[in-house]
């Protein structure tokens, strides 16, 4: 059954050294939900620019709903550089488009039908849009699932963000190299497991997602934990890898499916984007195809 999953904060044009590729953790994950059978959106803002107006351009190319505000910034650029391993380091402009997303009428009423948002920690750097955010999650319904996929930036995140986001959130879903940081801001101790699963407790969340590259991903809940190794394949760029993972899991779990399941299943979708270029590829027919049955 189809559901309304709604992608919320930056979107922007990732400049790689020989081409450029809309990006953005929320657009990314709302496009693959949308892939994945489900009305998707992404939320953001973009500037009165050539480069809002080609944001507007891919996202209806690629056929995903959106509300793009059009503000008097500058639509967000981001420059990357890709390792050998083919991982990024980001140079993230600041006071752009996606710092001022407002809380509108159309936007709580998107809230209110949402049956699942994902959203970040860069796109609350600005108090503008992180008010936007938090009112945008308190309007969904309770039954909602609110997954705060981390995805700590540079230095754009403190503390009370990090708290704030989690006292909100249903879910949280972070990397490998994100737990240290998180602990350290937490003031927490202990192995990668005692940290992930302190904070599902202190913050009363369904479940804590610890994704880990090529040594696979763990799932920690009130129950225990599950784990599910890496697909080994050859790495293009694991750019927007992150957010597939997440929309896949998120849309396994909406359909039905077991936790276990819907881990096999997002390990195998963020290991297929790892394998093509840029952040939003085409998703192979037989995922969506295995949802629905």
């Amino acid at each position: 059954m189809k559901k309304t999953i709604v992608g919320i904060g930056e979107i922007l044009w990732d400049i790689f050294p020989d081409r450029k590729a809309l990006g953005g953790a929320p657009a990314n994950f709302a496009y693959h939900c949308m892939q994945l059978g489900h009305e998707a959106y992404a939320v953001s803002a973009i500037g009165k620019d050539p480069l809002g107006e080609e944001v507007k351009r891919e996202l209806a190319n690629k056929g995903l709903q959106h509300i793009l505000q059009e503000v008097s910034f500058p639509t967000g650029k981001v420059l990357v550089t890709l390792a050998e391993t083919g991982s990024g380091s980001y140079d993230i402009q600041e006071n752009v488009a996606w710092d001022h997303i407002t809380f509108t009428q159309e936007l709580e009423q998107l809230a209110r039908r949402t049956d699942a948002v994902c959203f970040g920690s860069l796109a609350q750097r600005s108090e503008e849009t992180a008010s936007t955010i938090h009112r945008f999650l308190a309007a969904m319904p309770a039954e909602s699932i609110k997954v705060f996929d981390i995805n700590l930036r540079l230095n754009y995140y403190t503390e009370a963000l990090i708290r704030d986001s989690l006292e909100h959130a249903t879910m949280l879903k972070l990397n490998d190299e994100e737990v240290s940081t998180v602990a350290q801001l937490l003031k927490l101790e202990g192995s990668i497991e005692a940290v992930c699963h302190q904070v599902l407790e202190l913050f009363a969340l369904d479940s804590v997602i610890l994704t880990r590259g090529a040594y696979g991903c763990n799932i920690y809940t009130a129950g225990g934990s599950n784990y599910h190794p890496s697909k080994e394949v050859t790495v293009i760029d694991t750019v927007g890898a992150g957010d597939s993972f997440t929309a896949a899991y998120v849309s396994a779990l909406l359909a039905g499916r077991s936790r276990p399941d819907a881990i096999r299943f997002s390990t195998q979708v963020a290991a297929f984007v790892c394998t093509q270029r840029g952040a939003m590829p085409a998703l192979p027919q037989e995922y969506r195809m295995w949802l629905e049955e």
